[in-house]
């Protein structure tokens, strides 16, 4: 029955259903804790723990904080509208299809370059282990791997999540418990307290924002759970369970592995490389096999796993703007038989192997553009749920449509203003160039199918 009410609220919203719908909740949720990476702080903690000033634990439990208030409200947007398309979907209705394109345009930022991100970070990590392999090589077999598996079909993609999450997580647990070990041993003169949680000796919060405006590029994708909402059976209410589901879960783990390696290696300032310094504490805690064992595993999950579905996710939301002719058709192309966006997902091979390319010795910039994109998208949002069911929908419901939704919009504008100013700049250049489209849009495509809704 909850299919069928999902399916018949697609079709209201003007839609054709064309997606295959195979996904579970529990397939949801797997997918998001892939996209969010279990062990994500293993590839930044260096950066993490030196903008903290040693309160790495802290920055993480803020930033998931921010993040639960942005999950609620991807989770009351999902309930009205269980389409595709993310974040333009829903400040498409919230709002109007102008801020609906705006709001697609910055997490196009996010998604378009998050896949090369995860490739680029990936393949050095490997070229450093296999130095007589070349980084493009790596990156060819990234990129081809991935697209072949999300073109054969979202099931496919579901099926390997399973796998690598629970990979992820026996490493992850590896390194909790020898790291636990080592402290219980006093291990370079480790010993419980709760300064990565909370130091007064160093608290300010200029200092662990702008930690936190770092460490949140570990929790982005919680979101990408809505882009599958044309493929679940379980009905609408599965994408807001999964996307806080996720999140919390996700967010325990970074909290719990940061603070056993901020435990182990208390001085912050001491790292010989930021890149490399959580590995050095996982040598320190077990030797060189744990050393390897997490590379390893920051390599592959972030180049497999992570880049799978932000491939997955990408090739909706291009789909979805596609479909609604704010990007060209030929996006919204399904494949008939495996019923997958394949054309989406081909160009988001093709963006990723050029990007990747002019990227390769400036992985800082391309993830500064990732933050800025899913940030600002996130204020969109927000926006958006006090809009549509407060002045639209005259809703008396102020603590989920307008208490948590503000909440939710100050703490991440907060960390927005955080950001380091060279993501501002380019930021603010690809949303200039957003509005030009925009209103070439307006100008040559006056028959838009939301015109009339608006």
């Amino acid at each position: 029955m909850a299919q069928l009410e999902t399916k018949t609220s697609v079709e209201q919203l003007g839609y054709k259903q064309e997606l295959k719908r195979s996904l579970t909740f529990v397939d949801l949720l797997i997918y998001g804790m892939v996209f969010m990476v279990p062990i994500a702080p293993f590839g930044i903690y260096g950066y993490v723990a030196e903008g903290s000033k040693g309160m790495v634990a802290l920055a993480y439990l803020i930033g998931m904080v921010g993040m639960i208030f942005t999950a609620l409200s991807y989770a009351r947007m999902a309930e009205a509208f269980p389409i595709a398309g993310s974040v333009y979907s829903y400040a498409q209705r919230g709002m109007n299809e102008y801020v609906g394109f705006m709001a697609g345009w910055v997490i196009l930022l996010d998604y378009i370059f998050v896949p090369a991100l995860l490739y680029l970070v990936s393949a050095a990590a490997l070229a450093d282990i296999v130095p007589q392999v070349p980084i493009s090589v790596w990156l060819i077999l990234f990129i081809g791997m991935n697209t072949i598996i999300n073109i054969l079909g979202i099931e496919m993609t579901a099926k390997a999540n399973k796998v690598i999450v629970v990979l992820e997580l026996i490493v992850l647990a590896v390194f909790v418990i020898t790291g636990m070990i080592a402290i219980i041993k006093g291990v370079n003169g480790a010993q419980f307290t709760f300064k990565p949680l909370y130091d007064p000796n160093h608290f300010s919060a200029e200092t662990v924002m702008g930690a936190v405006s770092v460490a949140v590029l570990s929790f982005l994708g919680f979101d990408a759970v809505s882009t599958l909402a044309e493929e679940t059976r379980d009905g609408k209410s599965s994408i807001g369970k999964a996307i806080i589901f996720a999140l919390l879960v996700v967010g325990a783990l970074f909290i719990v592995q940061t603070w056993v390696a901020a435990l182990i290696w208390p001085d912050y300032t001491t790292f010989k490389n930021a890149d490399v310094a959580f590995y050095q504490i996982a040598e320190l805690a077990g030797g060189p096999w744990l050393k390897w064992t997490t590379i390893i595993a920051t390599a592959l999950s972030w180049g497999i796993a992570n880049a799978l579905v932000a491939q997955a996710a990408i090739s909706r939301i291009l789909y979805s703007m596609g479909r609604d002719r704010k990007l060209p058709s030929v996006l919204a192309k399904v494949h008939p038989k495996f019923q997958t966006p394949y054309v989406s997902t081909l160009l988001v091979a093709v963006i990723s192997l050029i990007v990747t390319t002019v990227f390769a010795s400036q992985i800082d910039k391309l993830a500064s553009l990732v933050n800025f994109g899913a940030l600002t998208a996130f204020l969109f949002l927000h926006v958006s749920v006090m809009n549509y069911f407060l002045r639209k929908q005259k809703s008396n419901d102020y603590i989920n449509h307008l208490l948590f939704p503000l909440i939710g919009f100050v703490i991440i504008g907060y960390v927005w203003m955080n950001l380091d100013p060279l993501s501002k700049k380019l930021g603010l250049i690809w949303i200039a160039i957003g509005l030009v489209y925009l209103v070439f849009l307006r100008l040559t495509n006056k028959d838009s199918r939301l015109s009339g809704e608006l």
